[in-house]
């Protein structure tokens, strides 16, 4: 198979589904009307985006699970990422008579479905791209964790929308700041630098760790190597997720942030993305 060190060490998040399931179902059990109705992301109501995680949940239990290919196809000229945010509106609009109660049923029974999914996959087999790492196919393993980040995304702007803070529980926001920042090689691909310069990225708090892009004769890789750093960026595990997730534009998690030497070199991984937009 392909070498894929350049993606840093696996992470196995295939323990975290259940957990992060249980903590989504309570926080819809305790919304109102009124938070079913407010506005989670541009265009979508908290009911909105939770029918959404359920069309996640259904195709990917019906294309992994159930070997399932039937479907939405991109239409000629379509983009992956229109193709995408069309099959999500359209699966968004159609779900609009499923009441809140009855999305909530319905993930509980769904999340149970994909948690078994994920825990009988081999972490080291391919999988589905992950185009905001430039992994094509991609290890299983980030596939997995990769999931699990829209779910703690989705979870978290649903907490927003409705007054509540980001949970930061270590448990969950660890795992998901570490994949998040598998986007880095891909981030800074085309940024120049000397074989064997260095960028570290590290991220402050309970849920926070440290990750060290270096260029190699290929491209910038995660493999772990000697060297001391062109430049460091610090921020905080707040900044580090809404950044990655655009709920921050570059421009302001840069200001929220520090750069420590070579500012050329660390303002570029103010542009990671670890989501398609």
């Amino acid at each position: 198979m392909d070498d894929l060190s350049w993606l840093g060490p696996p992470i196995d998040a295939r323990p975290l589904f259940p957990e992060e399931r249980g903590e989504l179902l309570g926080l819809l059990r305790e919304l109102d009307a009124d938070e079913w109705r407010a506005e989670a992301v541009p265009g979508w109501t908290v009911r909105d985006l939770t029918a959404h995680v359920l069309g996640v949940d259904y195709g990917r239990i019906s294309r992994d699970r159930d070997g399932h290919r039937e479907g939405p196809a991109p239409r000629p000229g379509e983009t992956f990422e229109e193709f995408i945010h069309r099959i999500n509106q359209e699966w968004v609009d159609a779900a609009a008579r499923i009441s809140p109660r009855a999305l909530t049923e319905s993930l509980d029974m769904t999340g149970a479905a994909i948690a078994a999914l994920w825990e009988g996959g081999d972490p080291d087999g391919r999988s589905l791209d992950v185009s905001w790492a430039g992994a094509d196919p991609a290890p299983l393993w980030l596939d997995c964790a990769r999931d699990l980040t829209e779910y703690w995304t989705h979870r978290q702007q649903i907490r927003h929308a409705t007054g509540r803070g980001t949970d930061g529980n270590p448990r969950l926001l660890g795992p998901v700041l570490d994949t998040f920042m598998r986007a880095l090689p891909h981030t800074l691909r085309h940024t120049a630098a000397g074989i064997g310069e260095q960028v570290r990225v590290i991220v402050e708090g309970p849920a926070g760790s440290a990750w060290t892009a270096t260029r190699t004769s290929t491209g910038w890789s995660l493999a772990s190597r000697e060297g001391a750093p062109a430049a460091t960026v610090r921020m905080d595990a707040e900044t580090a997720w809404r950044l990655c997730t655009r709920g921050l534009e570059p421009r302001e998690a840069l200001a929220r942030g520090h750069v420590e030497g070579d500012r050329r070199l660390g303002t570029a991984v103010f542009e990671i993305l670890s989501i398609i937009r």
